[in-house]
């Protein structure tokens, strides 16, 4: 078992399924010799050559489109996208096309592809390459959306996309992919897609969000739980399409307050299909209004301002003492 940052987990994860299974192809900008932008497919065209790791034209509905006539004639492809503000021309593709075919055929087809996309603020990026836009794609009916938040994770969901019969986005947050390193075991192994992870277990209260604010939240938890006498759930959801309703809600019934954090805009954020959740599952058991700590309702701005943009570790806490004060 080594350890790996989330970049070197995602690599493997791709070398592990080219090995295994011939139908298996990646394809993008620069995911050939270049071995990707972040070099996420390093290696790989050397080791399987230019048939199954395909450098394609700056054109992602093309990239989207062509992923999408591959999977219905029985390929796995991995599409990816050198950032998710890019995604935008391809959106089509997705939205009227890879998640309709199983319906439109009668379950004759499915599209078993995967679309790779490093998101997220915080590395000092020009805006477009830093959108949080997740929520876009979760009301996508018939397409997962996955985002891990460490290099084990990574590994085993990303195995699971390819595996899954049905289109999968899978966002990498930037700031998650070398900032540390976590053992992943060499052979393969998968992890269910649609389950949550409980990061950190308390009473007093639920803490819930996913990608690059896992490890910020964890840190700010750790410290409120230090000045106080409380204790934390801190739930990785992994998954923000299918929600793990019963984790939701299981954690929910036990401590009774609840904060949502992430750093997209909170204004049609995944923040509220998770209240949606709780409304139906375990409203009754709440003993505070639900507290969000979010991004602004705006771009991410220029990187001399950005940090204020991204959820605090001040404004986690602040959040984390309102709860706790009813």
């Amino acid at each position: 078992m080594k350890k790996l940052t989330m970049v070197q987990a995602v690599t493997d994860a791709m070398r592990t399924m080219l090995e295994e299974d011939e139908s298996v192809l990646v394809l993008g900008e620069d995911v050939g010799q270049n071995g990707g932008v972040f070099r996420a497919t390093d290696g790989l065209f050397e080791q399987f050559g230019e048939e199954r790791v395909i450098d394609t034209p700056l054109a992602e509905s093309g990239i989207v489109g062509t992923s999408i006539g591959l999977a219905v004639n029985g390929f796995r492809p991995i599409a990816e996208m050198q950032f998710l503000g890019f995604i935008y021309p391809a959106f089509n593709q997705l939205m009227t096309h890879a998640t309709r075919m199983r319906q439109r055929s009668m379950g004759r087809y499915t599209v078993p592809m995967v679309i790779r996309a490093p998101y997220g603020a915080g590395v000092k990026a020009p805006e477009i390459h830093s959108d949080s836009v997740e929520a876009l794609f979760t009301h996508i009916p018939g397409l997962k959306v996955v985002i891990p938040s460490n290099a084990y994770d990574a590994k085993g969901l990303l195995i699971a996309s390819i595996e899954d019969p049905d289109p999968v986005l899978f966002l990498e947050p930037m700031r998650c992919y070398r900032s540390s390193r976590t053992e992943v075991p060499d052979e393969k192994y998968s992890i269910e897609l649609g389950k949550a992870s409980y990061v950190k277990e308390g009473s007093d209260v639920t803490v819930m969000t996913w990608g690059a604010m896992v490890p910020d939240t964890v840190k700010a938890v750790e410290k409120f739980e230090k000045e106080h006498n409380a204790t934390c759930d801190v739930i990785d959801l992994r998954t923000l399409y299918p929600l793990d309703k019963d984790t939701i809600a299981e954690s929910v019934k036990k401590t009774g307050r609840v904060v949502i954090i992430h750093e997209a805009p909170s204004a049609g954020g995944v923040n509220g299909d998770i209240i949606s959740v709780i409304n139906d599952t375990s409203f009754f058991y709440l003993k505070a209004p639900i507290q969000k700590v979010t991004g602004f309702d705006t771009p991410v701005p220029v990187y001399s301002l950005e940090q204020e943009y991204l959820p605090s570790s001040e404004k986690i806490i602040s959040a984390l003492n309102t709860t706790l004060s009813y």
